[in-house]
């Protein structure tokens, strides 16, 4: 390891622990704010009810006009059960509306219980409800007057699987039938075509079934000489092509005439002169017939028909008996045929799946899109941290519970010695400010803080101030009001900048979100950054912040 890699992992190093660092200061840098509710009135059409029983909670909202009004839906009003919601009741006063929302709730449980306040939006403005007390209580049996039955017995009940083994059939009956289509169509071994059987014959087993074929056409009957006698010329040209001269089906009469001549010449054919005679005297005449517009008797073709027979047969005695060495060639010839034959069904099968596979991620892509099918094929971070199994786990004291793709980690937060008597803080995080994603929990507790107060909006610039001082450029810095789910107000401070990497002298656009929290001499920060333009962080980004609910330490 080079000096240079030393001193970058020890910059990197130093970044982190400054970061971490900084989120510790802004903690310090604390006044309490207070918020100003507007009240929403709502009530209850009993606070003592039995097991089961239904209570009425009604919302009514007087507001104008031109404003839009949401109520809360949904099973907002845990620890009771929404088993109701009913429609809105409005009424016209003049330029206002009187709304009145009802919902059916119940409890199945003895006990006493709060039903939260409750989350209006009226225009651009949020009220909430108070809370309300409720008793449920048991239901008081008279056992002199109502009888008593034994406990039913237990009924084993079949566990419901997942559908995993459905979508495993059906990519197997798939994969089965493409399998089969392939097997039929290629691989098959089908029985063979007369054409095929007949180029398995030797050339001259194949020249006589050719003449036999001649004699069963009805070109004589019809007189049409020509075609009879091109037929009867290409049988004696292809079994000389084969067996004598290889150029015996592009020559003419005259330079194949010539070279079997040459041949027997040369002693390479002892073909005799009465032989070559009668070829080319049948030879000459098929000329004429088919371009000077000759017409023999019926009678000389079938002389013809016959003379080329005997002439095959003549050839044929005179060819000399296959050497060892041809016998081999041809062997290998027929090798390579049905290597040259195995390859092109591999090259057709490759081609099928190749096209099939294709089609799928053709078809993928228009329904899911090419970069979820990109994503999917290669891999992608955030993808995989967005499907994997999700972990919801409360952390610090008062606790905040928060639902992360992995488990947040304790970490020993850096806190400076003339700090640590003033504060006490627990840190939990994954990843890093380095590493693209990263999400951090932070609950810091302020000793003797006495009359001063956290302001969450001095703490969010330096936060943001110590941001920056981590190498973070270009910020753009956006301040909103925030609720929780569970309606724990707080500073939601988000925006984004070009975030260092692990590359030295490289930036990568990113995007980052902090969410502060204070109740009392508690402060509470949940910050969470991710790369820009990831569709797939951006989602992990939104299921976290909608999974955060705060307790204080008296619930």
């Amino acid at each position: 390891m080079t000096i240079n890699d030393l001193r970058f992992i020890k910059n990197m190093l130093r970044i982190k622990s400054s970061f971490k660092r900084g989120l510790l200061l802004c903690s310090v840098f604390c006044l309490l704010s207070f918020f100003s509710f507007a009240q929403v009135s709502s009530s209850i059409d009993s606070t003592s009810i039995k097991i089961g029983e239904q209570i009425t909670y009604e919302i009514q909202v007087e507001t104008d006009t031109t404003n839009l009004v949401v109520f809360p839906e949904g099973q907002t009003f845990t620890p009771l059960e929404m088993i109701a919601s009913y429609a809105i009741d409005t009424v016209k006063n003049k330029d206002k509306f009187s709304l009145i929302k009802k919902y059916g709730l119940t409890q199945f449980d003895s006990g006493a219980y709060t039903i939260p306040r409750q989350k209006i939006i009226v225009g651009d403005k949020t009220f909430f409800t108070d809370s309300l007390k409720v008793e449920v209580n048991n239901i008081i049996v008279d056992t002199t007057k109502q009888g008593l039955y034994d406990i039913k017995p237990m009924i084993d009940v079949k566990k419901r699987g997942s559908d995993w083994w459905k979508y495993l059939l059906i990519t197997l009956l798939v994969l089965g039938i493409i399998a089969a289509a392939l097997w039929w169509f290629i691989w098959r071994q089908k029985p063979l075509t007369e054409d095929e059987k007949i180029a398995l014959l030797p050339p001259y087993d194949r020249a006589k079934l050719a003449l036999q074929k001649l004699d069963e056409s009805h070109y004589l009957e019809h007189e049409q000489l020509k075609d009879y006698y091109s037929e009867l010329t290409l049988i004696i040209r292809k079994y000389l092509d084969e067996k004598v001269y290889d150029h015996s089906l592009e020559s003419t009469t005259d330079e194949l005439i010539s070279k079997l001549r040459l041949l027997k010449d040369g002693n390479q054919i002892d073909l005799s002169a009465e032989t070559i005679k009668n070829i080319e005297s049948i030879l000459r005449r098929a000329d004429l017939v088919k371009f000077a517009k000759s017409a023999p008797d019926v009678a000389l073709a079938e002389l013809d028909r016959k003379t080329i027979d005997s002439e095959i047969d003549h050839v044929k005695e005179v060819l000399p008996e296959p050497t060892e060495e041809e016998k081999l060639l041809d062997e290998q010839y027929r090798e390579e045929q049905e290597r040259k034959k195995k390859r092109k069904k591999v090259w057709i099968t490759v081609g099928v799946i190749v096209f099939l596979l294709a089609a799928l991620i053709t078809g993928f892509s228009i329904t899911k899109g090419f970069s979820y099918v990109k994503d999917t094929i290669i891999g992608h971070e955030s993808k995989e941290l967005l499907e994997g199994e999700w972990v919801t786990s409360q952390y610090g004291v008062p606790p905040v519970t928060i639902t992360t793709p992995r488990v947040l980690k304790r970490m020993q937060p850096p806190i400076p010695e003339e700090a640590k008597q003033q504060v006490d803080m627990t840190m939990f995080g994954y990843g890093s400010l380095l590493e693209g994603f990263h999400v951090y929990v932070i609950t810091t507790k302020i000793k003797n803080l006495g009359d001063n107060k956290i302001e969450l909006e001095k703490i969010a610039e330096q936060s943001i101030k110590m941001i920056e001082q981590q190498g973070v450029e270009n910020m753009l810095v956006k301040n909103d009001k925030f609720a929780t789910p569970n309606g724990a107000e707080g500073l939601k401070v988000h925006g984004s900048g070009d975030f260092p990497t692990l590359v030295e002298g490289k930036k990568q656009r990113g995007e980052y979100t902090i969410l502060l929290f204070n109740a009392e001499n508690v402060f509470q920060q949940i910050a969470i950054t991710s790369e820009e333009d990831d569709t797939y962080a951006d989602k992990i980004v939104e299921r976290i912040i909608n999974s955060i609910e705060l307790k204080t330490e008296e619930e």
